[in-house]
């Protein structure tokens, strides 16, 4: 079944939906993890933004642009906070244990920042 904007529907029980096929460059693009937490969020709390850009056939461009942004930013953050901490190999060598606790401290924040900075906002 269709209309006349050639978009063809199928029905389900009393409803037609709209059969959506996602753009071959979009089906190109694979999320990373800061891109999958992106249109995550997306879907669950900016839902009328989420469906125009999946509707334009830009919704994984542009997540894949934010996940690029928020890797890029989360690397840069942990080698700033490192240098400024002093958490360096001699650390590592002299101490694993309070290397790893600081280096997940570290991270847990770069992350957090991230999130509240990129992946959160539209």
């Amino acid at each position: 079944m269709s209309n006349k904007n050639s978009i063809s529907y199928r029905q389900v029980g009393d409803y037609l939906i709209p059969n959506l096929i996602i753009p071959p460059e979009e089906a190109n693009i694979t999320l990373g993890k800061w891109g999958m937490i992106h249109k995550d969020y997306l879907e669950k709390h900016k839902k009328v933004l989420f469906n125009s850009l999946l509707m334009q056939g830009k919704l994984y461009q542009h997540c894949f642009e934010v996940g690029n942004q928020a890797r890029d930013m989360f690397d840069t953050l942990i080698e700033q906070m490192k240098e400024a901490e002093g958490v360096n190999e001699q650390l590592k060598e002299e101490n694993q244990m309070e290397w790893v606790c600081r280096m997940g401290n570290i991270e847990q924040r770069a992350r957090e920042i991230v999130c509240a900075e990129l992946i959160y906002t539209t």
